[in-house]
């Protein structure tokens, strides 16, 4: 299959619950983050205000739901995984792992990161 250029395309390259997972992520980051741009970069999904603040890769066994802030968020319940100073990503393995509330906390303060400190990608 070509590589997708829009999300529609990398959604619907997807099977099973993966597709259900990144469909209901999406539809969770777009409620939560509507001024919000979406497009394909590093050949996954990539939300952007101020800057790049979270992203979806479907691996075989997994999704990542991934923060460029994902360090500085909010975790009460500590399921973001962070190995370095800024990203983090929470990894589901089906729609049992998806909060529909406790994600769009996430982009919400993701965005407001961005909004405050500026884009992550810069320095």
């Amino acid at each position: 299959m070509p590589k997708a250029k829009t999300v529609d395309e990398y959604i619907a390259g997807l099977e099973g619950w993966h597709a259900e997972v990144v469909a209901s992520l999406r539809a969770i980051i777009r409620e939560a983050a509507p001024e919000a741009t979406e497009s394909i970069k590093w050949a996954q999904p990539v939300y952007e205000d101020h800057g790049p603040f979270c992203y979806m890769k479907a691996f075989k066994n997994h999704v990542n739901f991934g923060f460029w802030r994902g360090s500085e968020l909010p975790d009460p319940e500590g399921l973001i995984a962070s190995s370095g100073k800024k990203m983090g990503h929470v990894k589901l393995t089906g729609m049992k792992d998806v909060r529909p509330e406790l994600f769009a906390e996430y982009v919400r303060a993701a965005v407001e990161l961005n909004r405050t400190l500026g884009d992550p990608t810069k320095g």
